[in-house]
């Protein structure tokens, strides 16, 4: 019988390599090195002259190895970039890199790092992040998807329907939703593979339109549907089987079916949305509680804004409140504990700021940090009392159209020059 030993050994590409258990266990239950260890990431004793065989590239191995030993990334110059994500995407690796590369995401902290160029002029609406670092643009009836290392994959076609919205489910698979197609009486809506294209599931949409998309923890996908017909609202799909299992309709006007904005609560289980019209009128934001059966548990709605337009609205759920920005950048604030909610308004002191009439400003939370666009720069509030503590601009690009956070990465879509910004935080100093 063999001697029995926490030594691992690998043969990459012919090269012998040896670790432990211990640095494996910092790749994580997920890559590829966690199904060598069982659930309480033990070790299952092997003889000690067994060895791995894994036929990939042994100039790469080291470099990702000494990642889990230190935490740290140090990479030769003769190795390609490319092929070190490449190799870190095989082994289930991209977050460590990413976290040792990138740096932990700090909107005070971030660098311009790259711009790509997009494939014409003025037609780019919106643009999201993916959970790895990657992205996807909309425009017209194309989404355009990048990878993490900002390379283009395969366009997804709509069919010649205009795109509304776009939703990562996970790395792997997009949900956008889209308008009718001319001469066509309804709207789109599929799943698509974020690496070749494909269309995966096709969503049946009884209303006219297909818009504002997000997703809760139980596998459900909700969509506002908006139109002339009795399905205007917000449907409800089954992930699993991608059929249609419930619409949510207001009984108080048309405002759900045709809100901008929908977000999934975690905490709170509820949908919140933001339906804001950008010429002061009609303008609604809600709080809809699915378990009790189409029930708006909490709303604001006003016609005329006394402040300026109200343009954009997120919900904070840790401080109980929806953060709201007009035509100035002033941020305002409504508390979801108020059966009558009024706006707190807290101006932002910024001078002679002015946007293009196409590109309304935008709000996002990240962290408990506020990004907030206008023209061609994004200012980040910080603390409890989200205070103005850094703004983010270019001198180029023109206004922009939409931005989007995740993987660690902020990409913001200009409109006059339709390209895409990519900022970071920087990785910290090698010691």
């Amino acid at each position: 019988m063999g001697v029995q030993t926490d030594k691992v050994r690998f043969n990459v590409g012919g090269k012998i390599f040896e670790t432990t258990a211990t640095t494996l266990a910092n790749a994580g239950r997920n890559s590829m090195f966690g199904a060598m260890f069982d659930d309480q990431w033990n070790f299952r004793p092997r003889e000690i002259n067994d060895e791995y065989f894994i036929d990939r590239d042994p100039e790469c191995f080291p470099i990702l190895l000494n990642l889990l030993r230190t935490g740290k990334l140090h990479v030769l110059p003769s190795i390609p970039e490319k092929l070190l994500y490449e190799e870190a995407l095989y082994y289930g690796l991209l977050d460590n890199v990413r976290s040792a590369k990138w740096g932990r995401f700090d909107g005070n902290k971030l660098k311009l790092t790259s711009s790509v160029k997009g494939p014409a002029l003025h037609d780019c609406t919106a643009i999201r992040a993916s959970p790895d670092g990657g992205c996807a643009v909309a425009h017209g009836s194309i989404v355009h998807v990048y990878n993490w290392m900002l390379e283009e994959r395969e366009p997804l076609n709509l069919d010649y329907r205009i795109v509304n919205d776009i939703a990562w489910m996970d790395s792997e698979n997009i949900v956008v939703s889209a308008g009718q197609r001319l001469g066509e009486g309804y709207g789109g809506m599929g799943l698509f593979s974020s690496s070749t294209g494909e269309l995966r599931h096709r969503y049946e949409v009884k209303s006219q339109t297909a818009g504002a998309l997000c997703f809760n923890s139980d596998g459900k996908i909700f969509a506002c549907c908006g139109g002339t017909s009795s399905e205007n609202g917000i449907g409800v799909w089954d992930q699993l089987t991608g059929k249609q299992v419930d619409i949510y309709k207001s009984t108080s006007g048309r405002f759900l079916g045709n809100a901008g904005k929908i977000e999934w609560l975690d905490r709170s289980n509820c949908l919140f949305i933001s339906a804001l019209s950008p010429w002061g009128k009609d303008s609604h934001v809600c709080l809809l509680d699915i378990r009790t059966r189409k029930k708006l548990i909490w709303s604001w709605s006003e016609l005329a804004h006394i402040d300026g337009v109200v343009y954009d609205a997120i919900a904070m759920e840790e401080s109980n409140s929806v953060c709201l920005v007009n035509e100035y950048e002033d941020l305002g604030f409504l508390d979801l504990r108020s059966a009558v909610p009024s706006i707190q308004w807290k101006p932002s002191n910024l001078e002679n700021r002015k946007y293009d009439q196409t590109c309304y400003p935008k709000l996002a939370l990240h962290d408990g940090q506020v990004f907030c666009s206008m023209d061609d720069g994004i200012s980040v509030f910080s603390g409890p009392d989200k205070v103005l503590t850094s703004s983010l601009g270019r001198s180029c690009g023109g206004s922009i159209r939409d931005f989007s956070i995740g993987g660690d990465r902020l990409f913001v879509l200009h409109n006059a020059e339709n390209m895409f910004d990519v900022w970071e935080a920087p990785s910290p100093p090698l010691i």
